[in-house]
């Protein structure tokens, strides 16, 4: 598909508005306590906006931004992750799966809204009425007895696993997950009670190890003519219905005296009724007769016979090109006002298309090679949908290196769902999947990370991530940087980098810490925060004192900083380099010029500043 505005501008025209005071959109403490240096962009290639990102830059509609990191009290730090690296936490893998109950009509959302709203209400009262000592203790042999049993149970089927690899039944060079048992719920036990049988534990490995297997041969199937009969076959051969029944065949029909049966691509472990059920913690405990609940178990065997009527949800999840929906206004209106308690008179149309619809992005259509994902390059709303009603919107750019997530709002009424988690989830294997349409594409990018906002932290918890040294651009592994953030707010982090070999006596952080400092349950704040919104946001240059000392004048990463003759100049229509100007201005405007475009020069980089338009008028 090739463009039909053939006419369209193709080179990055910026006019540069200097320094810019304005009031934290992040711990929002006083109104003058953040500096940054802005452009309004009247185009903007893909190519250049990707270079300005890597040096610090953001988009708010039109105008970009970029913090002086050493002024502002929030410092604010480029965040992004290696997509194929990602390593999803529980807590992610949990909203996952919570969302696929929902779809399947399986999900209480009555129950977890009260228990949301239960965990919120006892954190405190936990701290002011601990338990006694003997509760404590019959509540922790409890747990480390059904852990033992889930363990247990999770090593035998991991056996099987490495069996079938050595005998080639599964892949040998790819990683297959590790095998995990879960405890059935209270209420589905219930519901799946057949009468003579309960049904306790259940595993879907064979799930993640069909998709697993699925997603390397979709990566053999790029640049081969391979029969697609024979891969449809392959796929078939290695379906999860398949895979649990293979596993289940080879292990033994009584695990830890519990019968073990395969059942629509899950493992599912069963105890007599008659003698065992289990206790709300998990613990296995013997039970009359006459108490058993006795249900007709399903035809497929997972779902009770109450629930066979319960009808599937549809999600659907669209990619446009960015534009004004009234639709999409509406929900993000309704957003605003209720999550983040804006005033009315503040979420207008108008402040909404200045934020989140303009953008100074020139838009890429696909050309056939492997240099441009199938939707192109641009600025695009990615809609999700249940049943056809529109329940999130997420706000993203893509460029030729990554995905850049810039803004998410949602349906108040799913937050249940966790959506900020799961779009997260959903634009990272975006960009795993167009990877073989355009290699270039490795990155998604979060935005900024602000360590001092426990509001913005959460983007710790997409692992491994990495910083970017504000000033020498270089990036820094997260874990590498975080001790360092620990200690201040603004730390040149390249420091760090250049001295990795001490890296290995850095405190090592773990999955579980990551989860309960970064990955909490609440809903996490959006990526960006409005700039000039309007003339209450951001105060002119003038208000800069001038007895601050210039910390941009200094340059640490380019000798040619003060060289300013091949800025790239915009004068009415045509292009000049400032060297051949400046003959033409008298001593005081060239004064002024040069040091406007030092400046300039110093925050977008040398190769950038002889590249984009510097718009004069």
């Amino acid at each position: 598909m090739a463009s039909s505005s053939t006419n369209m501008p193709k080179e990055s025209v910026v006019e540069d508005c200097g320094r810019r005071r304005t009031s934290c959109g992040y711990c929002r403490s006083s109104r003058h306590n953040s500096i940054s240096h802005g452009m309004w962009a009247h185009s903007l290639t893909v190519d250049d906006y990707q270079d300005l990102l890597d040096r610090g830059w953001r988009r708010s509609g039109s105008f970009l931004y970029k913090p002086e990191m050493e002024r502002t009290c929030c410092p604010s730090y480029t965040i992004r992750l290696k997509a194929s690296d990602y390593v999803p936490s529980k807590e992610q893998l949990r909203v996952s799966r919570r969302m696929q109950r929902f779809l399947d009509g399986a999900l209480d959302v009555k129950r977890v809204e009260a228990m949301e709203d239960r965990n919120t209400s006892t954190k405190s009262e936990n701290h002011s009425r601990p338990m006694s000592g003997e509760s404590l203790a019959a509540g922790n042999d409890d747990k480390d007895e059904v852990e033992k049993s889930l363990h247990y149970l999770s090593n035998k089927i991991d056996s099987v696993i490495n069996i079938f690899i050595e005998k080639g039944e599964f892949p040998s060079g790819i990683q297959l997950p590790k095998a995990s048992v879960n405890i059935v719920s209270q209420g589905k036990r219930k519901s799946l009670a057949n009468g003579s049988e309960d049904l306790l534990y259940s595993s879907n490995i064979a799930f993640q190890i069909a998709a697993s297997i699925k997603r390397a041969q979709s990566c053999d199937k790029v640049g081969n003519d391979s029969n697609p009969s024979i891969v449809c076959k392959k796929e078939n051969e290695l379906s999860p219905k398949i895979i649990a029944e293979k596993l289940v065949a080879s292990l033994d029909p009584t695990v830890n005296g519990l019968s073990v049966r395969a059942c629509n691509g899950h493992i599912n472990f069963y105890a007599s009724s008659n003698h065992f059920s289990l206790t709300g913690s998990g613990k296995i405990a013997s039970i009359p007769k006459k108490s058993r609940m006795e249900h007709d178990v399903g035809g497929n065997g997972l779902i009770g016979s109450q629930h066979c009527q319960v009808k599937r949800r549809k999600l659907e999840i669209r990619l446009n090109r960015s534009s004004f929906d009234p639709e999409e206004f509406a929900l993000y209106r309704r957003y605003q006002l209720k999550v983040h308690n804006d005033k009315p008179q503040n979420v207008t149309e108008n402040s909404y298309r200045m934020f989140l619809v303009d953008s100074p992005l020139l838009q890429v259509f696909p050309n056939g090679d492997s240099t441009v994902p199938p939707c192109g390059f641009g600025s695009f709303h990615q809609q999700y949908l249940i049943d056809g009603q529109l329940v999130a919107v997420g706000v993203i750019d893509i460029l030729p290196k990554c995905l850049s997530s810039k803004y998410l709002f949602w349906d108040p009424d799913f937050a249940f769902l966790s959506l900020g988690k799961y779009s997260a989830f959903q634009e990272i294997g975006w960009v795993k999947e167009n990877q073989v349409y355009c290699p270039s594409l490795q990155y998604y990018y979060l935005g900024y990370y602000i360590h001092s906002c426990s509001k913005m932290r959460y983007k710790a918890a997409y692992r491994p991530s990495e910083l970017l040294c504000p000033l020498r651009y270089q990036w820094v592994p997260f874990d590498v940087a975080r001790p360092l953030l620990d200690r201040r707010a603004y730390v040149v982090l390249s420091d760090a980098s250049i001295s990795q070999k001490g890296e290995s006596s850095l405190p090592q952080v773990t999955d579980d810490i990551m989860g309960r400092e970064f990955d909490d349950g609440g809903q996490e704040d959006a990526n960006d925060v409005p700039m000039l919104e309007d003339e209450e946001t951001v105060d002119s240059e003038s208000e800069c004192s001038d007895d601050e000392p210039d910390l941009e004048t200094t340059s640490y990463d380019d000798p040619e900083i003060g060289d300013v003759g091949k800025v790239l100049l915009g004068i009415k229509g045509s292009h000049v380099r400032y060297k051949d100007l400046r003959i033409a201005l008298g001593p005081e405007q060239r004064s002024y010029l040069e040091s406007q475009l030092r400046r300039y020069r110093k925050v977008v980089g040398t190769v950038l500043s002889e590249r984009i338009v510097y718009s004069l008028g």
